[in-house]
């Protein structure tokens, strides 16, 4: 399980688990070097950001003043150049940075965000990080601004999608970016999500599939209390503007919780359900699987897998689990007492999910791809990460725990990779530590390696 899912498991950071992903089938990799970037906040857990594009390396995190910074290098050089920007966090764990290039070159930065006018800055000239300027993107909409997202659409425009209001109220927008005018403008007219003022969505994706349709699926929430996350939910598009339910009827925008075909599961507030829980794969006939937790009939915490098949949603509990798992409260959230990786496929017929639970500790489940059945057999998943000296803290504190952010790029060379890697205290729900707090945590770029490849530049790149 993704380390930062972990020690977070927040109720409201979502897009940073976008951004943050597992390194996927770690055992296949092995740690070939490590670089210094800068001392970092260990007192509080915050996503960070790495993206790798052609020959230079961003990093885009807070330093121990808690001011947002920018790092850039080359790949061949183990110098930063560094640019502090006119941005500083308190102890918001929603605040998390990230960042693209477009086509010209040019850097987006946005983050520091949790229900305040939008923060983004750009380059205004190529990789050169001197140049970032703040500025706003349509000029609507921008007041009370969480939850941002670059991505690309199917044409690779470069996409931004945020939420514009607050928890249990709130309406979600995409935009898109012209590189030739270098503007902002609205991929879609209306809000993509609109919680009619009375919740918002909760939203993992789009997801690119192998069908070549974009994927998402979602939670509602009724108030910021994280128990009040409700109703699962799916819907998928073929550009990101017009949008169809899993049966494939089209579906008016924006979406609420009344547009018809679109609940996978309806799951009550207070169903057990958290958002960011949810996870979406694919199964061999490209149809989506979605994997998540709620409460059974009688109370007790399961795990659940939802496929829309043959007109329907069919939804099956994979555990048989008798404790319940009670959570409430506000802001982000430590560990609730249950946390879920996504599904990973271990043979033609069989996936496996490994789980963290207060109650039955961490362990792995294992279900039938044809009929969602859990697999009863003794099913041993593919090795999960063993990179130890990624995963071993340096700081002496009770709780602290390895972070990592995963590249939002790519290394150009399929035998190597970048995580980005720093030590943080769990989740405090954004308030201010009390009490001694740990030192510093020095934040590193970590270059991996495929076992058994071989590599000129693995030492000291």
């Amino acid at each position: 399980m993704n380390a930062i899912t972990h020690v977070l498991n927040t109720t409201a950071l979502i897009a940073m688990f976008m951004a943050t992903q597992a390194i996927a089938h770690d055992a296949i990799w092995r740690l070939a070097d490590r670089l210094d970037v800068e001392n970092v906040p260990s007192w509080f857990p915050v996503g960070f950001s790495l993206l790798t594009h052609g020959q230079r390396q961003y990093v885009a995190y807070y330093d121990v003043k808690h001011q947002f910074t920018v790092g850039v290098r080359t790949l061949d050089q183990r110098q930063w150049q560094f640019v502090k920007l006119d941005s500083k966090i308190g102890w918001d764990s929603h605040n998390y940075l990230t960042m693209a290039v477009d086509g010209n070159g040019d850097l987006h930065l946005s983050g520091n965000m949790h229900c305040v006018p939008l923060i983004y800055f750009r380059t205004e000239k190529p990789c050169d990080i001197t140049t970032l300027q703040r500025r706003p993107m349509t000029g609507k909409e921008e007041q009370r601004c969480t939850y941002p997202h670059f991505f690309r659409d199917a044409k690779a425009h470069l996409c931004f999608q945020y939420r514009d209001g607050g928890s249990g109220n709130g309406r979600q927008f995409y935009n898109v970016y012209d590189a030739t005018s270098r503007s902002w403008s609205r991929l879609i007219k209306t809000p993509l999500f609109d919680g009619e003022g009375k919740r918002n969505a909760y939203p993992v994706g789009p997801l690119a599939g192998p069908d070549n349709l974009f994927h998402v699926c979602w939670v509602w929430r009724d108030m910021p209390d994280c128990a009040t996350n409700n109703n699962l939910s799916y819907a998928r598009s073929a550009d990101l503007i017009h949008w169809e339910t899993a049966a494939g009827h089209p579906v008016e925008l924006p979406i609420t919780l009344a547009t018809d075909g679109l609940i996978a599961d309806p799951i009550p507030s207070g169903g057990g359900i958290i958002n960011g829980g949810a996870k979406l794969v694919f199964d061999s006939q490209r149809r989506p699987m979605i994997v998540y937790h709620k409460s059974d009939a009688k109370g007790n915490m399961q795990i659940f897998v939802a496929r829309f098949a043959d007109g329907q949603w069919t939804r099956i509990a994979i555990t048989a689990w008798d404790k319940p798992v009670k959570f409430s409260g506000r802001g982000a959230m430590p560990f609730i007492g249950i946390a879920l990786s996504a599904p990973q496929r271990i043979d033609k017929d069989t996936w496996a999910v490994d789980y963290r639970h207060r109650d039955y500790g961490n362990g792995s489940v294992a279900f039938n791809e044809a009929t969602l059945r859990p697999v009863t057999a003794k099913v041993v998943p593919p090795p999960r990460a063993k990179l130890v000296e990624l995963d071993r803290p340096e700081i002496k504190f009770d709780g602290i725990s390895v972070l990592r952010a995963d590249d939002l790029g790519a290394s150009g060379d399929a035998n190597v990779r970048y995580v980005l890697a720093w030590e943080a205290l769990p989740a405090n729900h954004d308030l201010k530590r009390s009490g001694p707090l740990p030192p510093p945590a020095m934040l590193r770029v970590c270059k991996l390696v495929r076992n058994g490849a071989s590599h000129d530049q693995d030492a000291k790149q």
